[in-house]
């Protein structure tokens, strides 16, 4: 049964322990609205808390529909109940972005203030093994390194959490018929105008008949291989991290030159990410080109040399040391 297949990943993963206050973010769809239920029953006897946070994202003229959908599930079974309404359109245009990531930006922040408001400590969220399939394969397209090739992890930062991610949507859907759901349907995810949808809607059913009919599980086998690889290489990173460096400080972090020049390049790229990650908390705008550059000119090694990969990384080579530098913070 698909309860128990859920509360195996809770358990495996250990993605909620008991006494526990989590979030779930619920649209009213097929997928998180059976996990909401599944999270329900097994809250009884794991001893949780759960609070529901619904995006009404003002786009579909029923978006209302699914917002008091989701809430009268809620007054039923006696859960709290968190909305915003955010005109996502709108905000995509002022910010000079993608519908998509301004949804997602509203969607993390609003969950973010939930968890805040109700002293949680999880967000779940409603991923499916369909979700990492379209978004290996997407990641794939836009020409991914190793890591792209992971997908969705079940746990992210201890926070965020998927108990449906190794669980097909097929299985989901069954689910609420036989427990007479009623789930909501958003009508966009079927309009192929966004990549996501034309990778579900197009690129997946095409290949599912005439190359793989199993692609869903091939993509997410070759997922979960990547994930493990990925932990092993980022293990490895940290002990070689700690081997080079130098000093850490608020605005800079300091490699030892010598050291950093004898790794092979596959540990150097994945050594100068980890740094400026841990400088910025992300490492957009670093891409492959940017790197052999920065290892072009370590391994130079000629007088006070540096470069500038974006406004606001600043890479310093100078008396054999690598200055990876905050460039918003200097003067």
């Amino acid at each position: 049964m698909l309860e128990e297949r859920v509360l195996e990943n809770i358990k495996k993963y250990n993605l909620i322990k008991p006494n526990e206050s989590i979030v779930v973010g619920v649209s009213g769809g097929p997928d998180s609205i059976a996990l909401l239920d599944i999270l329900k029953k097994i809250s009884i006897t794991m001893n949780f808390n759960i609070n529901v946070a619904h995006i009404n994202h003002m786009i579909r003229a029923d978006a209302t529909e699914d917002e008091k959908y989701v809430e009268e599930y809620c007054k039923i079974n006696d859960i709290p109940f968190f909305v915003e309404r955010k005109n996502v359109e709108e905000l995509a245009k002022s910010k000079k972005i993608g519908t998509e990531e301004a949804g997602r930006e509203i969607r993390y922040n609003f969950f973010e203030n939930v968890l805040k408001q109700t002293n949680s400590t999880k967000i779940a969220t409603a991923h499916t093994a369909n979700d990492n399939a379209e978004t290996v394969l997407m990641n794939i397209i836009r020409g991914t390194g190793t890591k792209g090739l992971k997908g969705i992890e079940i746990i992210r930062d201890n926070k965020f959490i998927r108990p449906l991610i190794n669980i097909k949507k097929v299985d989901i859907e069954e689910y609420c018929m036989q427990k007479e759901l009623k789930p909501r349907y958003d009508s966009t995810n079927f309009e192929n105008v966004y990549n996501r949808n034309k990778v579900r809607n197009l690129l997946i059913p095409y290949i599912e008949k005439e190359f793989n009919p199993n692609i869903i599980e091939s993509i997410n086998r070759m997922s979960d291989i990547a994930k493990s690889e990925n932990e092993y290489f980022e293990k490895e990173v940290k002990k070689t991290y700690q081997n080079i460096v130098i000093e850490e400080e608020k605005k800079q972090i300091i490699l030892d030159l010598k050291k950093y020049n004898q790794l092979e390049n596959v540990i150097k790229n994945r050594i100068m990410l980890y740094t400026i990650n841990k400088l910025f908390g992300v490492t957009s705008g670093i891409e492959k080109k940017h790197l052999e550059d920065i290892n072009k000119l370590c391994s130079n090694n000629i007088g006070n040399k540096f470069l500038i990969p974006n406004k606001k990384v600043k890479i310093l080579v100078k008396n054999k040391k690598i200055f990876i530098i905050n460039n918003m913070q200097v003067p």
